[in-house]
């Protein structure tokens, strides 16, 4: 484990604005999970009941900065973790390594590594894809949970073989489900959605460090074929914990409407955010009402 200092957390965080930011940046700790011989890094600060946050594509744990920053000076233990692929995890080779019961066993790994038995999730894109997994396979490892942008597995797989947009709003990842996809894909271009000057570089070297083709089985291994070419899944039973869900209405490749009937799979409080001026990165697009909204949502089921 490597511990960085007040300075280190504050240049992480891109708080080196001024003095009295750096004074109070979180301590930042890298640590790394173990799954059956996969490292997961993730890093960590606070203390307090354990959120596990879950980034998605392309993206790494520096997108959970804001959050960390909210969430551990509410007495929150919160842990970004670094997905199997990127950053500084491991890149285990081929899809079947990157199949969705391996991507629940890492979360499970990590909760573990914490010397906890369950967690607060917390998951954006993939991560959220993930989350969704872990509370339906995994139940016992998850005391709340934090959705981002993607709907629940099964209202998806309706939308992905009943509604024409979100067929054609997911031809992006058909594309990255072909052949040698990973060939068109940089460190540049896969940063170009960060708006942030002071994080883009940060990103541009997370993503030297992954590995794309890495990150391209994530939807060659788990991605829903949709447009009726194959049976439903089947409907998995409902989630006992409470749920909110934060969807950005711009977002251009998972429609808001996916999340109609969330609530008829959870057995439990379910809490929908709708964010008219935010896009898929809603986390950064709404940071302020998404971040304050979480620690409440959070606080209030304490």
């Amino acid at each position: 484990m490597r511990r960085f200092g007040t300075i280190g957390a504050a240049l992480a965080l891109g708080l080196l604005g001024s003095q009295a930011a750096a004074a109070t940046a979180p301590r930042l700790e890298d640590h790394y999970a173990d799954d059956n011989g996969v490292k997961i890094h993730y890093v960590a600060a606070g203390a307090g009941p354990l959120v596990v946050m879950i980034h998605g594509f392309p993206d790494y744990w520096g997108t959970w900065k804001p959050m960390i920053r909210t969430l551990s000076a509410d007495h929150y233990r919160t842990v970004a973790v670094d997905l199997r692929g990127y950053n500084l995890s491991d890149k285990p080779q081929g899809v079947a390594s990157y199949a969705m019961p391996l991507l629940i066993a890492d979360i499970a790994a990590v909760i573990k590594a914490e010397g906890r038995t369950k967690a607060i999730v917390i998951g954006h894109d993939w991560g959220a894809a993930i989350a969704w997994q872990v509370v339906i396979n995994r139940p016992d490892l998850v005391d709340k949970l934090v959705i981002m942008s993607v709907p629940h597995p099964t209202t998806f797989a309706h939308e992905m073989a009943t509604d024409p947009v979100q067929q054609k709003n997911s031809q992006y990842a058909r594309n990255f489900q072909k052949e040698g996809a990973e060939k068109a894909l940089t460190a540049e271009g896969l940063a170009g959605w960060v708006k942030d000057p002071a994080e883009k570089p940060l990103y541009v070297e997370a993503f030297k460090r992954s590995d794309f083709a890495a990150m391209l089985n994530y939807y060659k291994a788990n991605y829903p074929r949709g447009e009726g070419d194959a049976p439903p899944p089947p409907v998995p039973p409902p989630i006992k914990v409470p749920v909110l869900v934060v969807h950005g209405l711009k977002d251009t490749a998972l429609n808001a409407a996916g999340h109609s009937g969330t609530w008829d799979h959870v057995a439990a409080d379910t809490t929908l955010l709708m964010i008219p001026t935010a896009g898929h990165f809603v986390q950064h697009d709404a940071e302020t009402l998404v971040d304050r909204t979480v620690k409440d949502w959070l606080d209030q089921r304490r």
